[in-house]
Protein backbone atom coordinates (compact mmCIF):
# COMPACT_ATOMS: atom_id res chain seq x y z
CA UNK A 1 0.00 0.00 0.00
CA UNK A 2 0.73 3.45 -0.13
CA UNK A 3 0.52 6.20 2.28
CA UNK A 4 1.33 10.10 2.25
CA UNK A 5 1.81 11.86 5.87
CA UNK A 6 2.06 15.53 6.00
CA UNK A 7 3.70 17.79 8.84
CA UNK A 8 4.63 21.15 10.14
CA UNK A 9 0.91 22.79 10.25
CA UNK A 10 0.17 24.66 13.08
CA UNK A 11 -0.67 28.25 14.58
CA UNK A 12 1.18 31.29 13.25
CA UNK A 13 0.48 35.15 13.55
CA UNK A 14 -0.53 37.05 10.10
CA UNK A 15 2.72 37.88 8.34
CA UNK A 16 4.65 34.62 9.51
CA UNK A 17 5.97 31.45 7.66
CA UNK A 18 5.54 27.70 7.80
CA UNK A 19 6.69 24.72 6.04
CA UNK A 20 4.48 22.22 5.29
CA UNK A 21 6.18 18.49 4.18
CA UNK A 22 4.67 15.58 2.65
CA UNK A 23 6.28 11.96 2.80
CA UNK A 24 5.23 8.99 0.60
CA UNK A 25 6.10 5.77 1.56
CA UNK A 26 5.15 2.22 0.82
CA UNK A 27 5.27 0.62 -2.66
CA UNK A 28 5.78 2.96 -4.80
CA UNK A 29 7.43 2.53 -8.11
CA UNK A 30 7.55 6.29 -9.30
CA UNK A 31 5.46 9.52 -8.30
CA UNK A 32 4.53 11.82 -10.70
CA UNK A 33 2.56 14.84 -10.11
CA UNK A 34 2.55 15.76 -6.74
CA UNK A 35 0.44 18.63 -5.18
CA UNK A 36 -0.70 20.59 -2.38
CA UNK A 37 -4.87 21.45 -1.68
CA UNK A 38 -6.33 23.39 1.20
CA UNK A 39 -9.87 23.24 2.62
CA UNK A 40 -10.92 25.72 4.83
CA UNK A 41 -14.65 25.62 6.92
CA UNK A 42 -17.34 25.70 4.64
CA UNK A 43 -15.44 26.03 1.51
CA UNK A 44 -14.81 23.78 -1.25
CA UNK A 45 -11.31 21.88 -1.20
CA UNK A 46 -8.84 24.20 -3.15
CA UNK A 47 -5.49 23.41 -5.38
CA UNK A 48 -2.89 25.24 -3.96
CA UNK A 49 0.43 24.35 -5.62
CA UNK A 50 1.79 22.02 -8.36
CA UNK A 51 5.14 20.49 -9.27
CA UNK A 52 5.67 17.83 -11.74
CA UNK A 53 8.57 15.37 -11.36
CA UNK A 54 10.95 17.20 -13.53
CA UNK A 55 10.26 19.97 -11.36
CA UNK A 56 7.92 22.67 -13.04
CA UNK A 57 5.77 24.19 -10.53
CA UNK A 58 2.44 25.85 -10.83
CA UNK A 59 0.36 27.59 -8.22
CA UNK A 60 -3.06 30.26 -8.15
CA UNK A 61 -2.31 33.92 -7.87
CA UNK A 62 -3.87 33.68 -4.77
CA UNK A 63 -0.72 32.00 -3.33
CA UNK A 64 1.92 33.22 -6.10
CA UNK A 65 4.98 35.12 -4.66
CA UNK A 66 4.15 33.93 -0.74
CA UNK A 67 4.50 30.26 -1.45
CA UNK A 68 6.68 27.65 -2.92
CA UNK A 69 6.46 24.20 -3.62
CA UNK A 70 9.66 21.95 -4.42
CA UNK A 71 10.15 18.25 -4.31
CA UNK A 72 13.14 15.87 -3.71
CA UNK A 73 12.32 12.51 -5.84
CA UNK A 74 14.69 10.65 -3.60
CA UNK A 75 13.03 10.76 -0.75
CA UNK A 76 9.76 10.89 -2.27
CA UNK A 77 8.95 14.08 -0.54
CA UNK A 78 7.19 17.44 -1.48
CA UNK A 79 7.15 20.57 0.68
CA UNK A 80 5.27 23.79 0.60
CA UNK A 81 7.21 26.88 1.96
CA UNK A 82 4.67 29.73 3.05
CA UNK A 83 5.63 33.12 3.96
CA UNK A 84 3.74 36.61 4.43
CA UNK A 85 0.97 33.97 5.72
CA UNK A 86 -2.90 36.08 6.10
CA UNK A 87 -5.35 34.94 7.74
CA UNK A 88 -7.14 33.71 4.66
CA UNK A 89 -4.89 30.85 4.39
CA UNK A 90 -6.46 29.62 7.43
CA UNK A 91 -7.27 25.62 6.22
CA UNK A 92 -6.76 21.82 6.77
CA UNK A 93 -3.57 21.99 4.07
CA UNK A 94 -3.46 17.99 1.85
CA UNK A 95 -1.23 16.26 0.04
CA UNK A 96 -1.75 14.80 -3.55
CA UNK A 97 0.17 12.67 -5.48
CA UNK A 98 -0.16 10.19 -8.72
CA UNK A 99 1.79 7.24 -7.93
CA UNK A 100 2.58 4.68 -9.94
CA UNK A 101 2.79 1.59 -7.53
CA UNK A 102 5.65 -1.18 -7.81
CA UNK A 103 2.81 -3.79 -9.13
CA UNK A 104 2.85 -0.84 -12.09
CA UNK A 105 -0.86 0.27 -10.58
CA UNK A 106 -1.74 3.68 -11.04
CA UNK A 107 -3.61 5.88 -8.47
CA UNK A 108 -4.47 9.24 -6.76
CA UNK A 109 -3.73 9.34 -2.96
CA UNK A 110 -4.23 12.04 -0.10
CA UNK A 111 -2.67 12.50 2.73
CA UNK A 112 -4.49 12.94 6.14
CA UNK A 113 -4.07 16.51 6.14
CA UNK A 114 -2.46 19.08 8.63
CA UNK A 115 -4.13 21.92 10.39
CA UNK A 116 -2.52 25.42 9.31
CA UNK A 117 -4.25 28.68 11.36
CA UNK A 118 -2.96 32.74 10.81
CA UNK A 119 -4.33 34.57 13.84
CA UNK A 120 -4.91 38.33 12.99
Amino acid sequence: QVQLVESGGGLVQAGGSLRLSCAASGSIFRINVMSWYRQAPGKQRELVATITRGGTSTLPDSVKGRFTVSRDNAGNTVYLQMVNLKPEDTAVYYCNAEIMRRDLQSGTFWGQGTQVTVSS
